[in-house]
This record gives structure tokens, sequence and C-alpha cells, in this order.
């Protein structure tokens, strides 16, 4: 049985960054960019004013109670008629760009207006209150890099410098499929002996999530040949996740099912719970994961394992959740001799995070996954005691909770 990194390794080593597309600038956000951004622009263009008020000679204006005459007015959007003369000032707003001859702007509550003229109150260094020309970005200058995740500021930054597209990784598609007799799709009402099916869904959650994009397969009944066909459903899509199937029972069949369609699996089961049965292949040089039946199953092991191969995949250099040291507020106990990955809410203390359970560790218990913050990683046969510090990856931050 493999440990979870070498389960990891296994995997990551068998996934690459997909092909690369151009997008629309709105489109990119979330993306990775595939290749850098080089300015061909100044921004800001010209020199401008940071504030209302009268753009001026640093030179005339050194001595308290200089009186300067105005001699114009510019606005934000349009251009200086004339440059600046000694002795003069001119009337200038956020924005605008200042006249040549101008190197400084005195603000409009540090003058008194004296007819057509104004009376300096105080000294006036030179660059006051001045935005220079290119202090944002210079031309030539690479903005972004390539690798780089776009988020709203890089957005902002890449539409003043007019990049209307932008080449990023592609997303992976990810072909979702359930498996059981006893599963009732949404819409349905189950019938006696069933439950509803919510692996299908809170696994596309996952997907989305990541950065990928679900494609619901369905479920398929616990017969070889309806799971091949909802395979064969799958062949437009990079990735595959089924969930059930994959354990040691008579109606486990989603292996035998790969491995007709042609799959090869690279390794069964992982030293962890929840999520001991897990199967990872190759189907036509796709990643394909067999994940277990139990909703908190499927989704721990999509956190371990699925979800740094679709970043991966994405072009991501980061593909882990962050994680965090936490004090256990009360005993966090793992029986066996697996590690655990158990569901914890975290809460703030001065200086870091206190951890307690959820409540029942059960693998059926989807509810532990809706109220938990992070999973806390405990070695096997361990009970992590009031005030010791236990790892927890971070599934959320403390603001989505609702409080």
């Amino acid at each position: 049985m493999l440990t979870v990194e070498e389960a990891r390794a296994e995997i990551l080593a068998r996934v690459r960054p997909l092909e690369t597309e151009c997008v629309d600038l709105l489109g990119a956000l979330g993306r990775v960019l595939a290749e850098p951004v080089v300015s061909t622009r100044e921004i800001p263009p010209w020199s401008n004013s940071a504030m209302d008020g009268y753009a001026v000679r640093a030179e005339d204006a050194r001595a308290r109670g200089s009186r300067l005459r105005v001699v114009g007015r510019i606005a934000a959007g349009s251009l200086p008629r004339r440059s600046l003369a000694a002795g003069e000032a001119m009337r200038i707003f956020t924005g605008a760009p200042l006249p040549e001859g101008a190197d400084a702007v005195v603000p409009q509550e540090e003058v008194e207006v004296e007819g057509n003229g104004i009376l300096i109150r105080n000294t006036v260094e030179i660059g006051a209150f001045v935005r220079p020309r290119g202090e944002d970005v210079r031309a030539g200058e690479t903005v972004v890099e390539r690798g780089a995740v776009i988020g709203p500021a890089e957005v902002g930054l890449l539409a003043t410098l007019g990049r209307a597209q932008l080449r990023v990784y592609r997303r992976p598609r990810v072909a979702i499929l359930s498996t059981g007799d006893e599963l009732a799709d949404l819409g349905s009402e189950p019938a006696p002996g069933q439950i509803p099916n919510s692996n299908t869904y809170s696994l596309m959650g996952q997907v989305v999530e990541a950065g990928g994009e679900p494609i619901n397969l369905g479920v398929a009944r616990d017969q070889l040949e309806s799971i091949e066909e909802r395979l064969r459903w799958s062949l437009g899509a990079d990735v595959l996740i089924s969930s059930a199937g994959v354990s040691v029972g008579e109606h486990d069949l989603v292996k035998e099912a790969l491995t007709r369609a042609g799959a090869e699996l690279h390794l069964w089961q992982v030293s962890m719970r929840p999520g001991k049965p897990i199967t990872f292949g190759s189907l036509l040089g796709r990643p394909v994961f067999g994940l277990p039946g139990n909703p908190v199953s499927a989704m721990v092991t999509f956190e371990l394992f699925v979800r740094p191969a679709l970043r991966a995949m994405a072009g991501h250099r980061t593909l882990d959740r962050l994680r965090v040291r936490a004090r256990a507020i009360e005993p966090i106990p793992n029986p066996g001799s697996r590690r655990g990955y158990l569901r914890v809410m975290l809460v703030s203390e001065a200086g870091g995070y206190g951890a307690r359970l959820t409540g029942n560790q059960g693998s059926s218990i989807l509810r532990s996954m809706a109220q938990a913050d992070g999973l806390a990683v405990v070695p096997g046969d361990t009970v992590v005691r009031v005030g010791s510090d236990v790892e927890v990856i971070v599934l959320r931050g403390l603001e989505q909770r609702s409080l």
C-alpha cells in the first residue's frame, strides 16, 4: 500500500500542462499566463497631476508668499495649450498632463486666489504632487511573467496596456462518472433502497473550484457494459474521474471496466483515512482517477490527488493548498494505523488558529465537509491532545464561513 506522498508523486509524474489558447482579457481571470507580457507603452504616458491645484515651476515658488499669474486651465482628458513660463501657473486637475516647463503641483488648499493670480502659502519642491511619466510601467518592461495567475489587478493593468486578449493554458475538461445501482440522480425521487447521488455534484464543484471544466457523465449501473459505455462518453475529456466501484466487492467493477477499455493502472490503495481504495491510471494518454464511493472519501481523495493534477495541467506552479499549524481546542483522535485527514473547524486565536473536529468523522457524513475549514493531518494511532499543535490543510478562509 502506497503512502500519500508516493501516490501523489506517481500521479504528478504522469501529468503535463495542457496546450495554450487565446482568450478575451476578462476570460483570463484565474487562468495561468502562457507567455510574458511586455509593455509597449509608458504608464502613465506623460507626467500628470496627483491633485487638484496649480501647475508651477518650483523655482518660482520656493519662498512662502510667492505670487504667480494664472494663465490657463487643464482638465483631465485635455492637453495644455502652451508651455509654462517664469512667474506663471496653470489651474490643473487630478490626472491632467503637466504643461511643458512645469515641474510641480501646488494643491488648491495651499494657495489663495487673488484675481487672476495666486499667492502660494508654503514652499514648493520639484516633483511635488506629480506622477512622472513611466512611473508605473516603462516601455519594454515585462509587466506580467509567464506562469503568473491572472487576478483582478492584472486584468486592470493589462487593460491599461491595451491587451484585449491573452494566451493562457487551457482549462482541463474533466468527465465525472458516478456508479452504483443505489444512486438516484438529481431531479428524480429515490426508489426504495436508493440514495441521492451527491458525488457527481460535489466533485463537479471541486473541479470548478480547481479551475477545470466538469462534464457530467451521469450514473452507471453496477454492470460492466453500463460502466464501459459511460467510459466511451468520456473520450473528449482531458481527465476522467469515477466514484465508487474501486474496492474488492463483487459489484466493484470500475477497475475491470477501465482495463477492458484499454487503461493502464498505475496504483491502487493508499494508506490514509478516509479514502484507502483509490485507482489511478492512463487511458489513451489521459489521467484516470477511480475514487471511493463514500462522499467524504471521494472529496478528500480529490483534494489530495486530483486537485494538484488539475492545477498542474492548467499550468499552475503552486499545486497545493495552504497548510497551517493549529492548536487543538479539543482532543483530535485518529484510531487505526493509517494517516488521518480529519475534518476540522478553525477559529482565530492570538498568534494563530485553534482547531476542533466537526463531529463524527464517518466517511459518509457529507455535512462534516460542509462544516470543515480544513483537514487535520494526524498520524495513525495518535491522539492530538488539547494544546498540542496539528498540521491543517486549509480548505477555505475563515471569512468564507457563515458565523
